[in-house]
């Protein structure tokens, strides 16, 4: 789990040009922040990402705790790293504009240490269930888990909206977990 070094960031590029088409100005302080915070700890990690990624093995029997707090904001390229911020900067500017700045901090301080303590939960529950040791060893990294909660976030304040999710149409409502299945389908890793 290491990033390819000596190449242009495309997705990084992108993402830079989209949030300058959105304007700094048009971006709420905490969205801001978190989308600042990504891209400079994507370019300057603290540690490789095989020392930040949170697992049951890192986190639980290790007891490496910082690797709740370290491996939400560290992504493993920077297509990892656009899709994610692309969906932050969307869903920023949606929910803190409704919660205000304060409320929203503290639901994505909140988010992000939870996302790896459930992360950890399922994955060492698939050990028990499958019989499987493996799983212990599954390391993730980056903002997707929180992504996930602030759209079921979004979807309970605006209800009723339709999303297309494949071409499909579905009812928001639904749309989080047919794009999470999807999503595994689509890219499993």
């Amino acid at each position: 789990m290491q990033r390819r070094q000596g190449r242009v960031n495309a997705g990084l590029l992108l993402l830079l040009y989209q949030i300058s088409q959105v304007g700094l100005q048009n971006i709420p302080s905490v969205t801001l922040g978190v989308l600042a915070l990504n891209i400079f700890l994507f370019l300057n990690p603290v540690r490789p990402l095989s020392e930040v990624c949170i697992s049951v093995k890192e986190g639980f029997y290790r007891k490496n705790w910082q690797r709740l707090l370290l491996s939400p904001v560290h992504h493993a390229d920077d297509w990892h790293l656009y899709y994610n911020m692309i969906s932050m900067l969307w869903k920023g500017i949606m929910l803190e504009k409704k919660l205000k700045s304060i409320w929203f901090a503290y639901i994505i301080a909140v988010f992000s240490v939870l996302i790896g303590v459930v992360y950890m939960v399922l994955e060492f529950m698939l050990v028990k269930i499958l019989d499987d040791p493996s799983y212990e060893m599954n390391c993730a990294v980056g903002f997707s888990g929180v992504l996930f909660a602030l759209k079921v976030l979004n979807n309970h304040y605006n209800p009723g909206r339709v999303s297309s999710v494949l071409g499909l149409q579905i009812s928001s409502k639904y749309a989080c977990w047919v794009e999470l299945v999807a999503i595994h389908l689509i890219s499993p890793g």
